[in-house]
């Protein structure tokens, strides 16, 4: 499951991202949810948006999934460890996983705290909109790793 802030608007990216999750499903249950991106101006702040759109991402969040939050920050994984990491959740009958994608803010530290996983995409800083698809393809290669289909040629 991938939670995002927001639509992907660039159509360019929006249809990338809607080829690999359309591929997705072909290897794991997979959804996607978007929530209400907030707004700056006024009264609302930085932090208060950030928290706000933190808040909503773990609220659509279903009961039993690991929660996996997508920052700069956070550890890297090689394709091959995200695929591990699937599998070991589906053999230990674990519920899968909830993939959050903060907006162009970024996501709060009480967020981060809460996850069971923080992983960077990049030590770059990415669009949002470019994580999800980069999201999407690597969900998508991991399930080609696990069937040793010939898509990922890495090694």
């Amino acid at each position: 499951m991938v939670i995002s802030v927001g639509a992907p608007r660039a159509r360019g990216i929006a249809a990338a991202i809607a080829e690999y999750e359309s591929r997705i499903p072909h290897y794991f249950k997979f959804e996607t949810v978007e929530v209400r991106p907030q707004r700056l101006g006024g009264n609302v702040d930085r932090d208060t948006v950030v928290e706000k759109e933190s808040g909503a991402l773990l609220e659509r969040v279903p009961d039993g999934l690991q929660v996996i939050v997508l920052d700069e920050r956070g550890k890297s994984w090689s394709s091959e460890e995200l695929a591990r990491y699937l599998e070991d959740l589906a053999v230990h009958g674990q519920a899968g996983a909830a993939l959050l994608i903060g907006g162009p803010l970024g996501t709060s530290q009480s967020l981060r705290e809460r996850a069971d996983h923080v992983l960077s995409l990049s030590s770059f800083t990415l669009p949002h909109e470019m994580a999800r698809l980069l999201v999407a393809e690597q969900l998508y290669r991991a399930g080609t790793i696990l069937r040793g289909e010939p898509y990922h040629r890495a090694g």
